[in-house]
């Protein structure tokens, strides 16, 4: 059977989260719902990643196993069309043909993950479900200062979900920045998996290094801990955005460093 490669973005908000569940809509399930309807097929749709609730994506990637070897742009469009119609905030962004070894989640090599947070007084109207709002003042220069602390191979025990299913808490993260522009202040995570929370759990606890009530050094020790009540507050899912996926056959340049084999739930 021929496979595909799809590259789609969404909306969270409306979504329980990426993963098919019983309990109400997902994306997985909007866009099996569009093949079915486009096609006929009932199929399962395999991720690269899978986002809990409110999470965001705009580069999330795909693949599925049709019968009839489609024209690429005429899939796109077509699945576009009845995502739409279902009223789905999902869009099918590019669909490429590719070999049956190809696996969204298991050929994956990178993982690329943006959390967004805006610092002011006033509350959020454009970016309500956006982004997180804090209200307090925030040292950026100081949380990215406490992100190099969990940068590198860790046992990451402190920053996941209890009810995270990885067999092992270790994991490589090759790159935690934070930049600000403004009001805006961006968290930016890169590694081949996460594990469940982990990225929110990072950007709760660097917003307490931010507002002054944790040094690096004590984002060390939390990470040294290996217990999950050393972690700040989890940062709510709205923020959290799944930017990108690299494989071995096309590798998009890194984004430029500013300041100093599963998806995982995040």
């Amino acid at each position: 059977m021929p496979r595909f490669r799809m590259s789609v973005e969404y909306d969270g908000t409306p979504y329980v989260g990426w993963q098919r569940q019983d309990n109400g809509r997902s994306v997985q399930g909007a866009l099996e719902a569009a093949v079915l309807s486009l096609t006929g097929e009932k199929v399962g749709i395999r991720g690269a990643g899978r986002t809990d609730s409110g999470v965001h994506a705009v580069g999330q990637v795909t693949h599925v196993d049709l019968a009839r070897n489609w024209q690429p742009y005429k899939l796109r469009n077509a699945l576009n069309a009845h995502l739409a119609m279902a009223g789905d905030a999902v869009s099918v962004l590019d669909v490429a043909a590719v070999t049956e070894d190809f696996d969204a989640r298991f050929s994956a090599i990178r993982r690329h993950y943006l959390y967004r947070i805006i610092s002011r007084k006033s509350r959020l109207a454009l970016e309500h479900k956006r982004a997180w709002w804090v209200s307090k003042g925030l040292d950026h220069e100081r949380m990215h200062a406490a992100a190099q602390m969990l940068v590198g191979r860790h046992d990451f025990t402190t920053f996941r979900s209890v009810h995270c299913q990885a067999n092992s808490p270790v994991r490589t993260l090759d790159r935690l920045d934070v930049t600000r522009t403004g009001d805006l202040i961006e968290i930016r995570a890169t590694a081949q998996s996460f594990l469940h929370n982990q990225i929110r759990s990072f950007a709760g606890t660097l917003k307490l290094a931010g507002e002054g009530a944790m040094t690096p050094d004590d984002v060390r020790a939390a990470l040294e801990a290996r217990d999950r009540k050393a972690c700040g507050p989890v940062a709510p899912p709205e923020g959290l955005y799944f930017m990108q996926v690299d494989y071995p056959d096309v590798i998009p340049p890194r984004q430029p460093r500013t300041g100093a084999a599963e998806g995982g739930e995040v």
